[in-house]
């Protein structure tokens, strides 16, 4: 790719014959790094892997 706005332009032109349409755009905004997530943090996320590639296609839920 020779550009992130190319690839938010791919990632946002993506249909499925479903009628899935994904809307994209490009975040300039800077973070801070470094940030470290605690195991018990980590494990209080509701994440729900999908059967299909379970390691890149989840579901993250809201805590209740």
């Amino acid at each position: 790719m020779r550009s992130r706005a190319m690839v938010v332009n791919l990632i946002g032109s993506t249909t499925t014959k479903a009628g899935l349409h994904i809307e994209a755009e490009l975040d300039s905004n800077t973070y801070e790094t470094g940030i470290e997530v605690s195991d018990e943090e980590l494990a209080a996320i509701h994440i729900k892997k999908d059967k299909f590639h379970g390691d890149w296609n989840y579901t993250i839920s809201p805590n209740t």
